[in-house]
């Protein structure tokens, strides 16, 4: 019998499985047996850039596996420009693992994947979360990439991560957010991952223009149980797209919009999301 996977995100070891040649990096952590909750990240995100505390939180119930999709990363190949695309190849990759069977937890650009894959793949979806992410054509996701790029000169200038600006609200409470969230990501010290490269973030951002002004999405086709989250102050996904998923999936259930939160908020809210998460996984 193979031994429990690591449940710390900080030693979890970093594995590959090898699609047609393309090697697809992943960790893996958390109790054997169930159903896997697969995390899909958010734009220009790698291994590490998810919250310590969400994921050894989720693991401590699930096994948990996050990965980088095609092009990202430590993973081969080369980035699709198409949120289609980048889902195909998440299927591709559960499949490689062996599951006909999973959970979906996509943050922003992967809740946009995520809804793809649950519209397309009903077998294979047992149910979803969906955090900081809104529907194809939704208001304000076109204007991502002007926004992302503001913050990243912005970060330049005053030498701090964009995701400061980004992520988290400009309050007192938001800023003492940003700066245990970021200090929270330093937390794995050996064999971290490799960044994201500039072509696969031109990629990730052209993938998200064209989802922002697609044609509303007919959100009727996700039958499966979704649980969505937000905070209510989101400026990269506008947070009245969570509402609107909340409103239109026909299965949804909505937590209340975290106070004082934006785009980041299931990490500054790690502990009541990852409680409320768990128990949305095990209804």
């Amino acid at each position: 019998m193979n031994a429990p996977a690591p449940a710390s995100h900080r030693n979890t070891p970093t594995r590959s499985v090898s699609l047609h040649g393309v090697d697809f990096v992943y960790r893996e952590l958390g109790p054997e047996g169930g159903v896997p909750l697969i995390l899909l990240n958010h734009l220009a995100a790698v291994l590490d850039n998810w919250d310590p505390r969400v994921i050894d939180g989720l693991a401590a119930r699930r096994r948990v596996i996050t990965f980088d999709n095609r092009g990202v990363g430590a993973s081969g190949g080369a980035t699709p420009d198409t949120v289609e695309a980048m889902a195909h190849d998440a299927v591709r990759f559960i499949r490689a693992l062996g599951f006909d069977r999973v959970d979906l937890l996509g943050l922003s650009m992967g809740g946009f994947i995520t809804q793809v894959i649950a519209a397309e793949e009903p077998d294979l979806v047992r149910r979803i979360i969906l955090a900081g992410t809104g529907p194809a054509g939704g208001p304000g996701i076109d204007k991502v990439t002007p926004l992302t790029i503001r913050a990243t000169l912005k970060g330049l200038v005053t030498r701090n991560d964009p995701k400061r600006f980004l992520f988290f609200t400009d309050t007192e409470n938001g800023r003492r957010a940003a700066d245990a969230f970021l200090e929270r990501l330093k937390e794995r010290t050996d064999r971290r991952d490799k960044a994201i490269t500039l072509s696969s973030f031109r990629a990730q951002l052209k993938a998200i223009h064209r989802w922002g002004g697609q044609m509303p999405a007919d959100l009727s086709r996700i039958r499966q149980p979704a649980l969505v989250a937000n905070g209510e102050s989101d400026r990269m996904v506008p947070s009245e797209n969570t509402l609107d998923l909340a409103d239109r999936l026909p299965h949804a259930e909505l937590i209340p919009l975290y106070p004082d939160a934006g785009h980041g908020g299931i990490f500054q809210y790690h502990d009541a999301f990852v409680a409320r998460a768990l128990e949305f996984l095990d209804a």
